[in-house]
């Protein structure tokens, strides 16, 4: 029999006979495995490619073409595409279906495909206007119950709660009856309405060919390659087809696999990944080894070498580790590719069960190899004990190496220097490889930093002095669980920070036109009758509330405008929206009655809530419109002071816009007034008239992000997991020093308290390191993560309480749960 099968049928009947210890060293290595197993199925089932979702967005189609707002300019290429309105050029007639046709060739054949939405009440859902009865629709909408729609009728998905023969009432539209009922290939808990001829609302004001809008699905007579896409778009149309996505796709992928950052930032993941797990399963491969000493000793008598000894201990590994990982990346095969559809019907969106098989075969390697490697020191230390030593009961003493703190020391320095650095790259990829240099130094100083913290033993009382004087004598022990919490600390606490800043500097960057609490009522294109109507239901909805007027702009063939500027806030790039109105408008923008910009107002000049948008006592503004040509206004401006901090914006008076050539039509009420839960104002207006829009400014409502208590709970796991399997460790080696202690009469309170300050010890100096590395990296990721462009200086946030629930609560935890550790121990003889 040769040594390795020998090995493994070791390993695997001391597998079976210490089930507690092998079940905690496989969750260990395993539970990586499945998370991030798991996390790769679940995101590539629930990302639908664009080749996947092409059924649903051409039905049986060979292109989908979607027409572009006259004056935008398209360019398509493989790998992406832009477009913009070019104020410039002059704008292009809408193309009919005949002239598409004859774009597209001889032989091919056209039908409508609008996508928009449907107002229902004050719910805007999502429509597609088609004929789903044609051919060229198969694929898109799949029926579940009754038929496809006729003229005037609708099929609607479940997530309305309707069957057929029920009716649905559109604002400002005719009632519509339910035909079927369909599902969405890849969003089942989509709500959407479709059929032939629907009123669809207004399509938004910028366009996008990833929005709502109009076009056609065609059948040609050859497939639509790249070669007839400029012709396309230069006839302002935007062109999907299976040939586009294909080279999209393509170059989609060359581009990303050439992606340095991705690339680094994966190796750092991975070097982490296998710290990790080693240490955590370092010291309950240690476990089995202080178990197994005599058992070595004995087949090391009988002739076994050293690296017989080297290979049974590392096929614990390999034994433990390849069932670990085997169990874990069937089990997270299974819920990544079962949660996916779960996830989808709750609002998101699935394509078919997939599984990454490249990256879900690299990690299960991974488990493997850190299984073996979590074994590899103990398997270095099986191979060094001295036989005479172990079969005579004494424990093996190990000996530092003199040259480890000092390579520490040099990798700790070298990772701080390299975090000052990487804080000023953009990305954070390189503080987080900057880091894993600091936390490996650490790892290498932690048998140093045991031995040193160690001194204070005699000043402690005597269980835990026992406790940790037992800590220092067993470094290689100890060490590996204090590096194991370390390593779980920095992380948590460096994530922690990174989040909470990102969260202060998004909170700090919000934005509004408006004062909080700020009612906005606003009227799209309508004629002055509906517009007296809506206004009269406003005053009799809202009886004793004061409104204010506001106005859009119109020029001479009545076409709408909108008059923006252009700001920088908090480092980013924000364009507003000016308001046009008079005194009442104004004194509810500042909350107060300003006496200065009263009188600017009253002169003609613009008010104006950002400074930095005024250049020498001028504003400049865009007037832009969907269907005009886009025209360059500079108006005398002043600066005011808006009623709340976070307020911008512009008040431009009617008499400056009228010399401009506009005129100003009211179509907006504002109130300072909080509407209350249940309020059914919204549905009142929408009886008047299916184009208002009710909105009410409630400042930044965001909580910080709840993924940093869910890093807590997996801290919490792997703390207290690492610190039981080394309290146990040091319960097993401390058994002669226990017996004794029980000999003399120590109560079994105090035997508790010396198991209990070994879990004290571990997680408290583990958190108090973990939090200082933890801190350095969550400081330097606060750059990169809440700067947005030269000059804006970064956030850094502290959250307190999360940090004092890692650093103090998680040691405690570790603490309690030890002292429930069963104390009681027979007798034992001492060998001397």
């Amino acid at each position: 029999m040769s040594t390795v099968v020998a090995a493994l049928r070791l390993a695997r009947r001391n597998a079976w006979r210490s089930r507690g210890r092998s079940a905690l060293i496989m969750v260990m290595i395993g539970l990586p495995v499945l998370v991030i197993t798991a996390m790769l199925t679940y995101f590539a089932t629930m990302t639908v490619s664009p080749r996947e979702g092409l059924v649903a967005e051409l039905g049986a189609a060979d292109a989908r073409l979607q027409q572009a707002p006259a004056g935008t300019v398209l360019h398509q290429e493989p790998g992406g595409g832009n477009w913009s309105t070019n104020g410039d050029e002059a704008p292009g007639p809408r193309r009919s279906a005949a002239e598409v046709a004859a774009l597209l060739g001889p032989g091919a054949r056209v039908i409508p495909l609008n996508s928009g939405k449907l107002q229902l009440g004050t719910e805007r859902v999502d429509a597609l206007e088609t004929d789903l009865r044609d051919p060229l629709t198969r694929g898109m909408l799949a029926l579940r119950e009754g038929r496809l729609p006729a003229a005037g009728e609708v099929v609607v998905t479940p997530a309305f709660g309707l069957g057929p023969g029920d009716l649905l009432r559109p604002s400002g539209g005719a009632p519509l009856t339910v035909a079927g009922v369909v599902e969405h290939p890849h969003r089942p808990a989509l709500r959407q309405v479709a059929g032939p001829d629907l009123p669809l609302t207004p399509p938004a004001e910028f366009w996008s060919p990833f929005d709502e809008g109009s076009g056609w699905l065609a059948d040609t007579a050859k497939p639509v390659s790249w070669t007839e896409v400029p012709a396309l778009n230069r006839a302002g149309l935007y062109v999907t087809s299976p040939g586009t996505i294909a080279d999209t796709e393509l170059a989609l992928a060359r581009s990303s696999s050439m992606d340095v950052q991705h690339t680094v930032g994966l190796g750092a993941m991975v070097i982490m990944l296998v710290l990790e797990t080693v240490l955590l399963a370092g010291p309950a491969f240690a476990v089995g080894l202080r178990r197994r000493r005599r058992e070595l000793a004995e087949i090391a008598a009988q002739g076994g070498s050293a690296g017989h000894l080297r290979t049974i201990v590392l096929a614990d590994g390999l034994v433990l580790g390849g069932a670990a990982t085997l169990m874990a990346t069937v089990l997270g095969v299974g819920a990544g590719a079962l949660g996916a559809p779960l996830v989808a019907r709750l609002g998101g969106q699935a394509g078919p069960p997939e599984v990454p098989w490249p990256p879900v075969l690299g990690i299960a390697a991974l488990g493997l190899l850190t299984g073996i490697v979590a074994a590899l020191v103990p398997a270095v230390q099986a191979a060094r004990q001295d036989t005479v030593t172990v079969l005579a009961g004494r424990a093996p003493t190990m000996a530092d190496r003199p040259g480890w703190p000092l390579a520490g020391a040099v990798l700790v320095l070298a990772g701080l220097g390299a975090t000052a650095v990487a804080r000023r790259q953009p990305g954070t990829v390189w503080v987080w490889s900057s880091a894993l240099l600091i936390m490996i130094g650490l790892v290498v100083l932690t048998p140093w930093l045991v031995r040193f913290t160690g001194r204070v033993a005699a000043r402690l009382r005597l269980p835990l002095r026992v406790s940790v004087r037992d800590a220092v004598r067993h470094r290689s022990r100890t060490a590996s669980a204090v590096a194991a919490v370390m390593a779980v600390t920095a992380t948590v606490v460096a994530m922690g920070i990174g989040a909470y800043s990102e969260f202060m500097d998004r909170r700090n960057a919000y934005t509004s036109a408006r004062p909080t609490g700020m009612l906005a009522i606003w009227g799209g294109p309508m004629s002055d009758a509906t517009w007296n109507r809506l206004r009269a239901e406003t005053a009799r909805r809202l009886p004793g509330v004061p409104l204010a007027a506001g106005y859009h702009a119109k020029d001479a063939q009545g076409r709408r405008y909108a008059l923006r500027y252009t700001v920088r806030w908090n480092g980013t790039r924000t364009r507003r929206t000016a308001a046009i109105g008079d005194q009442a408008l104004l004194t509810l923008l500042q909350g107060r009655h300003d006496p200065q910009a009263a009188a600017a107002l009253a002169g003609g000049k613009a008010v104006v809530f950002d400074a930095t948008a005024v250049r020498n006592g001028k504003l400049a503004l865009r007037a832009g419109s969907t269907t005009g040509p886009p025209r360059k206004l500079e108006v005398p401006a002043v600066v005011a002071t808006p009623a709340d901090e976070h307020q911008g914006g512009a008040l431009l008076p009617r008499s400056l816009i009228e010399q401009a050539g506009f005129a100003a039509a009211e179509r907006q009420l504002y109130a300072m007034h909080r509407l209350p839960a249940g309020s059914t104002l919204g549905t009142d207006l929408g009886k008047v008239t299916s184009r208002v829009t009710i909105t009410s400014e409630e400042g930044y409502r965001h909580l910080p992000d709840h993924g940093l208590w869910g890093w807590l709970v997996g801290a919490l796991v792997l703390v207290v997991g690492g610190t039981l399997a080394a309290t146990r460790l040091a319960a097993a080696d401390m058994r002669p020093e226990r017996a004794t202690m029980l000999a003399i009469g120590a109560p079994s309170g105090t035997l508790r308290m010396v198991v209990a300050g070994q879990a004290l010890y571990i997680s408290g100096l583990g958190a108090l390191v973990g939090l200082v590395a933890g801190t350095v990296t969550g400081v330097a990721l606060s750059r990169p993560m809440t700067t947005h462009g030269a000059g804006d200086p970064a956030t850094i946030a502290v959250p307190w309480p999360f940090l004092i629930a890692v650093v103090v609560g998680l040691p405690v935890l570790a603490t309690l749960a030890a002292l429930i550790t069963r104390t009681g121990l027979p007798l034992a003889r001492r060998r001397l």
